[in-house]
């Protein structure tokens, strides 16, 4: 998705939302691919504590890929993969424990 810097520009501040309603945080700062001159993240942060577990819940923010980015209006909404971030992996639970 290409993007102006404009529109990069008021990304920042608008709330996140999953497309189940839940709210997520704040986008806080976009990760860009200068090369491709594309967005791959959104950083967000003043997270939903109750939507994460374990580390996360105890991080000041999250970067969530662009690929989960569902609309971008007056919020953005992602899709509810954002909310499986509750449910720990068995990965994550290995990787807790190393």
């Amino acid at each position: 998705m290409d993007a102006t810097e404009a529109e990069i520009d008021s990304l920042v501040g608008r709330e996140v939302y999953s497309n189940n309603g839940l709210f997520v945080g704040e986008v806080e700062d976009v990760r860009l691919d200068l090369d491709r001159e594309i967005v791959t993240g959104l950083a967000v942060g003043g997270l939903n504590r109750e939507l994460l577990t374990g580390r996360a819940r105890t991080a000041s923010g999250v970067v969530v890929p662009f690929r989960w980015v569902r609309s971008v209006g007056d919020i953005v909404l992602v899709t509810e993969a954002i909310e499986r971030l509750r449910e720990p992996s068995e990965e994550t639970e290995a990787e807790a424990t190393v």
